[in-house]
């Protein structure tokens, strides 16, 4: 039974991500899966966030797609709310817990992503030695626009 690391945030229940778990659980039945959502503010550009409220929109975040994930038949255990970089977020998750067998990142395309910015999935190969899997996710359009 493989355990995964799934770091995710705005891309936490994309159909992409859905898929590639799903596939993994095919090839293992018993595979579980921990989503860790960094700790970010989304949306309103203009709102300040404190860190209370970033942490609480994160978590809520991470709740719901874990749900939609777990409507995939996926099993999916714990969801836990990071630091907000992705490579600390990480990095702190494996000095708490470790067994995992790779981590699936899963963010939006280059040029959108700012976690791809730094190259996001080599980092944390080298930062972890861990194997990492990048899903890219489409972006989601906005009402009313055809889907790219």
């Amino acid at each position: 039974m493989a355990s995964y690391l799934v770091v995710a945030h705005q891309t936490a229940a994309s159909p992409e991500l859905v898929a590639r778990l799903r596939e993994l659980a095919a090839a293992d039945p018993d595979a579980e899966f921990a989503l860790l959502v960094p700790a970010k503010p989304v949306g309103a550009l203009y709102h300040n966030w404190d860190e209370d409220e970033v942490r609480q929109a994160s978590a809520e975040r991470g709740q719901a797609a874990a749900a939609k994930l777990r409507q995939a038949g996926l099993k999916v255990g714990d969801v836990r709310v990071g630091a907000q970089s992705p490579v600390d977020a990480v990095c702190d998750e494996l000095l708490d817990r470790s067994g995992y067998a790779a981590i699936v990142l899963s963010t939006f395309p280059a040029g959108i992503s700012r976690w791809l910015v730094g190259n996001l999935p080599k980092k944390l190969t080298m930062r972890t030695g861990l194997p990492v899997e990048h899903v890219v996710a489409s972006p989601e359009p906005a009402s009313g626009e055809a889907a790219p």
